[in-house]
């Protein structure tokens, strides 16, 4: 079945050789077999040539922030994909990079395909890594996008304020939902069989063992950060992330609307690493979600860019659609639309990049350095466990995030500072970061998405105000700050 023409782009001009000797799908973000435009095209263009389909899932050692956490995460992802590809029309080749400069496996592999198919991921060394490839490859790479509901080219501005995107987001996406992935792309599918890799492949970049690497003697054979250590709390891959999803369905939805803000209630979805990861697509999330309700498209209302009020579901329905559908994809809209700039302070919106300017040399109550916000030794209880949930688990209460950074916008020399502190810290220990809705996260601290706030305060401005001491009268937490550290909350 074709995928949305929208979703589909050539990186480069090479020609299609269609006396190749497979078709290349080259998965590196949508780490998936199911709910997958890129797999989908990938097999369409495979039954379009006749051709065999050899699925290569590559694990790079080179890359910022690289250590045992992220490498298990993804391993265990691989794992799923080898068990689902098995007795399937599909080739899987699993590829874990051991020692740096280990050749150039890509190239070789494209020198005998028809065309290659990728992820096109906006954030983090994703376009950079395409950039580098897509004129030195002796194919055709192809761009599938498959990252969220909303097509990543179908809005045609930037949005700044969640109202106005909402507001547009319900005026399309009931086309969006009549263009939705296949739950199966190989269901049915016959196609030519490859057999095994080329020789020459198999000698000199084998496949992976992957049980190898899961087993305590693998990962750590390879150079990279072993100091951050696997989460023994969030398991990857696509089986776990289905199981997270159905046991959220079924124990916790109807919850989620009322207690989603308190850590000690644990009921979200436990997602956000498994969405990062594409182990799980916001496809599936939304289309059990709304199966679970009964919902039809005739329940929607007039667009209202208001977060209830649209889809009439119950109301923690309504509260996880707009997460999924408004928060995150806004994201990925910002990031897709401004790649060089969304991570960078000077992206934020004019009045919160001015004030925070204004205030950058107001008298600090505390600075503490990158080493000691690291270590969780300031004098809050309550920051510090949530840097130690992080630290320990690889994810972080979505609430106690915006708490964490905007504490650490109070504690330190500059606001700039604020954000390579914010960065550095999410992106090494969280399993959800270097993503774009983790980056909106960071930047809502500094003011995106946000409006000016009054009074004016110190270091902060206009930008939002938050603080433990309130946190605590809202929210439940004693559990919370017992269970991530020596301190208690008093």
């Amino acid at each position: 079945m074709p995928i949305p023409a929208i979703r589909h782009q050539h990186a480069n001009d090479h020609p299609v050789r269609e006396d190749g000797d497979y078709v290349l799908y080259w998965m590196t973000a949508f780490r998936r077999a199911n709910h997958n435009f890129a797999l989908q095209h990938a097999v369409d263009r495979a039954r379009q040539f006749g051709k065999p389909l050899l699925v290569f899932e590559p694990l790079r050692l080179r890359y910022q922030w690289a250590s045992d956490r992220l490498h298990r995460f993804v391993i265990e992802g691989m794992r799923d994909n080898q068990r689902a590809f098995k007795n399937r029309p599909v080739t899987y080749f699993p590829y874990i990079e051991t020692r740096h400069g280990s050749g150039p496996v890509l190239h070789e592999l494209a020198a005998k395909a028809c065309t290659v198919v990728t992820d096109e991921y906006p954030c983090f060394f994703h376009p950079h890594m395409v950039r580098a490839v897509k004129n030195r490859l002796p194919s055709r790479l192809e761009l599938v996008d498959s990252n969220g509901v909303i097509p990543l080219r179908l809005p045609e501005r930037t949005f700044t304020v969640a109202h106005s995107y909402r507001r547009w987001m319900q005026k399309n996406i009931l086309d969006s939902l009549m263009e939705l992935p296949l739950a199966d792309p190989l269901m049915r599918i016959r196609l030519p069989r490859l057999g095994s890799l080329p020789e020459q492949i198999r000698q000199r970049w084998p496949p992976a063992d992957l049980d190898h690497f899961l087993d305590r003697g693998g990962i750590p054979e390879l150079p990279i950060d072993h100091a951050v250590l696997p989460s023994k709390q969030v398991v990857g891959g696509s089986q776990e992330a289905g199981h997270r999803l159905d046991r959220f369905l079924d124990q916790r939805l109807s919850a989620y609307g009322n207690d989603r803000n308190h850590p000690n209630e644990q009921v979200t979805t436990g997602l956000s690493a498994h969405l990062h990861f594409g182990h799980i697509s916001a496809h599936e999330i939304i289309l059990k979600l709304l199966d679970q309700e009964n919902w039809t498209p005739g329940q929607v209302s007039a667009a209202n860019g208001k977060n209830h009020g649209f889809w009439n579901t119950s109301a923690s329905a309504e509260a996880l659609l707009d997460q999924v559908l408004t928060w995150r994809e806004m994201g990925f809209n910002l990031t897709f639309r401004q790649p060089d700039r969304y991570d960078k302070f000077e992206s934020l919106p004019d009045w919160a990049f001015k004030t925070l300017v204004k205030h950058q040399n107001d008298e600090r109550p505390f600075v503490y350095s990158l080493e000691e916000f690291e270590s969780a030794r300031t004098a809050d209880p309550l920051w510090n466990a949530a840097q130690r949930e992080m630290v320990q688990t690889g994810v972080m209460h979505n609430y106690m995030r915006m708490l964490w950074g905007k504490k650490i916008l109070h504690w330190t020399e500059s606001p700039q500072q604020a954000l390579a502190i914010m960065i550095e810290l999410n992106n090494k220990y969280g399993l959800d970061g270097r993503d774009p809705n983790s980056y909106s996260g960071i930047f809502w601290v500094l003011g995106r998405y946000d409006r000016a706030w009054g009074p004016q305060r110190p270091i902060f401005g206009s930008v939002r105000y938050m603080t433990s001491q309130s946190a605590s009268r809202k929210l439940r937490l004693k559990k919370y700050v017992e269970h991530f550290g020596p301190n208690r909350l008093t």
